[in-house]
Parts: C-alpha cells; sequence; structure tokens
C-alpha cells in the first residue's frame, strides 16, 4: 500500500472520537490527539519535501503506545502498520 495513503488512513481513523472500547484499549483523548498530531506532521514532511525525506524520521509510534499501556485493538492496529511502513521505508535501499 502507498506509504501516504496508510498514513492518510491512519490520521482518518485517530481523528473520529474514541469510542468506549478505545478507551478500554487504554487510549486517551490527549494520546489520540499527540499521535495523530504525529502522524500528521510525518505525512506533512513526506508531501513537502518527498519520499527521501523517511530515511529522516523517527517513528517511535509503538514504544509510546506501550509506554502508555495501550492494547491492541481499533486504532492501535494502523498506527503499527504506519510505525512498520515508516521503518520499512526508511530500510528500503
Amino acid at each position: 500500500m502507498d506509504l501516504l495513503l496508510l498514513l492518510d488512513k491512519a490520521v482518518a481513523a485517530l481523528k473520529a472520537p474514541l469510542e468506549e472500547e478505545d478507551r478500554e484499549q487504554g487510549w486517551t483523548d490527549d494520546l489520540r490527539r499527540e499521535v495523530q498530531e504525529e502522524i500528521s506532521f510525518n505525512r506533512s514532511a513526506l508531501r513537502r519535501h518527498g519520499l527521501g525525506t523517511v530515511r529522516y524520521l523517527r517513528p517511535r509510534f509503538d514504544e509510546w503506545m506501550d509506554r502508555e499501556g495501550v492494547q491492541s485493538g481499533r486504532l492501535r492496529s494502523p498506527v503499527s502498520d504506519v510505525q512498520r511502513s515508516l521503518v520499512d521505508a526508511r530500510n528500503a535501499p
């Protein structure tokens, strides 16, 4: 899947208000907003400066969510996909 499209989907998922299930999985409004802003920042940098910029991004979403105690679920999945895709793009030749 296209990296920018993946980032778009994650931002869209994170813009929606939290559901009760999300809160049970450890999400707070502040955390959701902070993660959404960081992914939006990465997306903007890639759009503005090109995909070569990915080598300068240091995604740490998984560490961040682990530290906050976020469990697997509806929001963690797209954020983890973003993490994986950014790391894969950084390591690509």
